[in-house]
């Protein structure tokens, strides 16, 4: 048996367009609506948050985006990444699958997150953008965009979850390294953040709340615009430079995956690597099956609904057709803070919608089992969010032994957990706790919606 346990690409092979699965998908997404006429809003709607060039990417039906010279040039620091065969992993679960990874913890912030936010720091500077406002939740996001900013010479402010900023003190000190000013949310700087202590003064916080913070801040600025670092259909298409690679290292190992699974909070993760396999269900008449792995206490893929929602907690951003808990609902303060999010981007809404793709819910307890099984056999201590992905790995692994089926299976090892140790030993002294989501809960939640429904 080839023991050849990575799988790597020259740095010309890396791809040289982000794919736009928008132009392939049968049933294109429905328009965001303005969040106060409720009326469907044009590209100019979204010129006081976003540079120009990135918002003809939200709306383009271009199936390949050329990715600019200076962006690809910076993305050599860690890019192509590498892929790996976990033959250790295999044989500890007996299974006949084979089971690959895409490793993104080799970048400087230790996730996928700078492959977008590396373009769009990229775009602002190109419009003279002085600074940028932003939002995150365990902290992968902030620390990426700091960096990016950095680079660029853009200023960069970061509301990061109050129970993030108090869980991982090393990801702001990250952040503040690259010069960002971090700010716990909610927090009293903004109205948004004052009206959420005023109603709940010990709020953990949210990402829907911190982004209704980031955006005032950027509306109410004319030197600064916002980023997201998911949801959107360019922070999604940005991230399709993964699964590309991990097509044409697949196509070097002589192999194409059955099943392809990645954590999923908002869509970015899920989407980088997917989408370009999806393009092949869709171009080629491929039938992989691609699988997003959420956390039980923050189900919106599998047990909330599709309709209108905000993107925010205040409900200052336009209106999107998603699968969503609410824009109120505030999950339970696990530890895979970058799943901590009441709705799902667009894309990915419609995809799941038609049926394109799956979702599966796991919960805390049984995703560090799996993170520390895959951490003691392939070396690497995953992030809590990519905990979720490898849970879903162990039971199609599991699920192939019991069919007796040696099915192909890629996941995407979106970061690594060495800043998030003050989990595992949560976990590993029995202090991690078990967040269940009852059904009453999310129908208090879903019950608040006066957002337009969809048919």
């Amino acid at each position: 048996m080839e023991k050849t346990r990575k799988i790597i690409l020259q740095e010309h092979e890396m791809p040289t367009h982000w794919y736009n699965i928008a132009a392939d998908m049968p049933h294109k997404p429905l328009p965001p609506l303005h969040p106060a006429t409720r009326e469907p809003i044009g590209p100019e709607a979204l010129s006081p948050l976003f540079p120009m060039e990135l918002i003809k990417q939200e709306v383009s039906a271009d199936q390949w985006i050329e990715i600019p010279e200076e962006v690809s040039d910076l993305y050599t620091l860690w890019r192509p990444t590498p892929l790996y065969r976990a033959y250790q992993l295999e044989k500890a679960l007996d299974t006949p699958a084979r089971i690959y990874y895409k490793y993104e913890g080799v970048s400087p912030s230790g996730s996928h997150k700078p492959n977008t936010a590396v373009a769009q720091a990229y775009y602002n500077k190109q419009e003279g953008i002085k600074k940028i406002t932003t939002e995150t939740g365990a902290g992968q996001w902030g620390s990426a965009l700091s960096f990016a900013c950095k680079h660029f010479g853009i200023d960069c402010e970061v509301y990061m979850v109050k129970i993030s900023y108090q869980q991982k003190p090393y990801r702001k000190l990250m952040m503040n390294t690259w010069g960002a000013q971090v700010i716990a949310s909610p927090s009293e700087k903004t109205e948004a953040g004052r009206k959420i202590l005023a109603a709940q003064p010990d709020s953990p916080g949210s990402l829907g709340i911190a982004i209704s913070e980031a955006v005032e801040q950027a509306a109410t600025h004319e030197d600064t615009k916002y980023s997201l670092g998911s949801v959107l259909n360019h922070v999604l298409m940005h991230q399709t430079i993964i699964g590309q690679e991990a097509i044409r290292q697949m196509e070097k190992a002589g192999d194409l995956p059955d099943v392809v699974v990645a954590p999923f909070g908002g869509g970015s993760n899920f989407a980088g690597i997917a989408f370009p396999f999806l393009h092949l269900n869709l171009t080629q008449g491929k039938n992989i099956r691609c699988i997003a792995s959420e956390p039980s206490s923050c189900p919106k893929l599998t047990k909330g609904v599709f309709r209108y929602d905000f993107g925010d907690t205040v409900g200052m951003t336009p209106l999107l057709p998603m699968y969503t808990l609410g824009h109120n609902f505030v999950p339970a303060p696990i530890h895979a803070g970058g799943l901590r999010y009441h709705g799902a981007g667009v894309l990915v809404s419609q995809l799941l919608k038609d049926k394109l793709m799956e979702a599966r819910a796991h919960h805390q307890l049984e995703c560090f089992e799996a993170g520390i099984l895959f951490a003691r056999t392939e070396g690497i201590i995953p992030a809590p969010e990519a905990n979720h992905a490898i849970a879903t790995v162990v039971a199609e692994a599991k699920r192939a032994k019991e069919e007796g089926t040696r099915k192909t299976i890629l996941f995407n090892l979106c970061g690594h957990g060495n800043f998030d140790m003050a989990a595992y030993e949560d976990y590993l002294s029995g202090k991690l706790q078990e967040h269940e989501l009852t059904e009453e809960e999310i129908q208090s939640s879903l019950a608040t919606l006066d957002t337009p429904m969809i048919e």
